[in-house]
Parts: structure tokens; C-alpha cells; sequence
């Protein structure tokens, strides 16, 4: 019998879950801006959408550094390769690092807007601009600038993503040494029948 997998806990697996929901409702939202043609009531409420979600990404991903940081992750199999081993730890801070810098972007690129278009979280709680942004003489270039970065940000978050799933998913499928295991919510254990 297979000795158990060491989990993350409970609180890790509720904020990587709803990260990974937010972040794909984003990008699915981005997508539809990018390329579709459906009008501008429509595109306004999709970019409060999307700025609502990106915001509240945000705020969760800063939760799931802070716990993080507090509590240790469950030790890779040890089995893995040491290549193996840097490209897991170099695919997670990548998207860290992505998951703080897109939302930044984001905000920064409406702070710097020159249609100035507050953000209203969720239509309910007005969300400040950064500072400084706003009063700049020459928005035009910021912004630019920032949505620039912004897209391709997002496109290279998409592409860790791909790479992360792919990974868990032959860690799962192939290596079969529980990786994908240690995300998944617990199943509940049945009871042993009685004769």
C-alpha cells in the first residue's frame, strides 16, 4: 500500500481554487473584449467585470502569499528529478510573480486612463485610482504603455497555466506519485462495514 500523500491544507486549496476560477473567468473575459464586437454598454459592464474580478484576484493571491509564507508546503515526492524539481519552483513563482503584476498593471492602466472611468467593484464599492497616475500631462503614452504590458502578461500567465495543468496532469496520469493529489479537495473517508 502507497504511503499517503502530504496535503496542503484546507485554506491553500479554497484559495488556489478560487484564484484559478477568477483567473479564468479573466481571461475568457479579456478575450471577449480583445476580439469580439458586442457593443459598448456591453464592453463597459464586461470591463467593470473584469476589473472587479482582476481586484478581487488580487486581494486573494496577496492572502495566498501570506499564508504561504506561514505555512510550509507539503514536500515534493522523492523521486522527482532535480530539473523536474527547478522547473516546478520556476513555473510557481512565475505565476506569483504574473498573478501580482497583472492586477498592478491593470489598475495602473485605468489610473493612467485619459477617459478616467472610475472603477466600481461589483457595482457597489468604489475602488480607489493609484496614485500619481491620474494627474500625469501626458496620459496617453502610460496607458498605452501599461496595456501593452498588460496584454502580454496575461498571454504568458496563460501559457504558465497550460504548463501547470500539463504538469499535474502527467504528475496524475504518468508519474502517478500524487502531485495533483496534495490541490484536490479531501474526499471523504467511507466507513469500514461491519460483518
Amino acid at each position: 500500500m502507497a504511503a499517503p500523500v502530504a496535503r496542503y491544507g484546507t485554506v491553500a486549496i479554497v484559495l488556489h481554487w478560487a484564484i484559478a476560477l477568477g483567473i479564468v473567468g479573466l481571461i475568457a473575459i479579456g478575450l471577449t473584449m480583445d476580439h469580439l464586437d458586442i457593443g459598448q454598454l456591453a464592453m463597459f459592464r464586461l470591463y467593470q467585470l473584469h476589473k472587479s474580478i482582476g481586484i478581487t484576484v488580487m486581494l486573494l493571491i496577496v492572502l495566498r502569499i501570506g499564508w504561504r509564507l506561514a505555512h510550509r508546503a507539503p514536500p515534493l515526492p522523492s523521486g522527482m528529478r532535480r530539473g523536474e524539481r527547478v522547473a516546478a519552483h520556476g513555473v510557481h513563482a512565475l505565476l506569483y510573480a504574473l498573478q501580482i503584476a497583472l492586477p498592478l498593471s491593470g489598475w495602473a492602466m485605468v489610473s493612467a486612463s485619459v477617459f478616467a472611468i472610475p472603477t466600481v467593484l461589483f457595482g457597489v464599492l468604489p475602488w480607489p485610482d493609484l496614485p500619481v497616475l491620474p494627474g500625469l500631462h501626458d496620459k496617453a503614452p502610460v496607458e498605452a504603455a501599461l496595456k501593452g504590458f498588460h496584454h502580454w502578461a496575461a498571454w504568458i500567465l496563460t501559457g504558465a497555466i497550460v504548463l501547470h495543468a500539463a504538469a499535474a496532469l502527467r504528475h496524475h496520469f504518468i508519474a502517478h506519485d500524487g502531485i495533483l493529489a496534495r490541490m484536490l479537495p479531501a474526499r471523504p473517508r467511507r466507513k469500514a462495514s461491519t460483518p
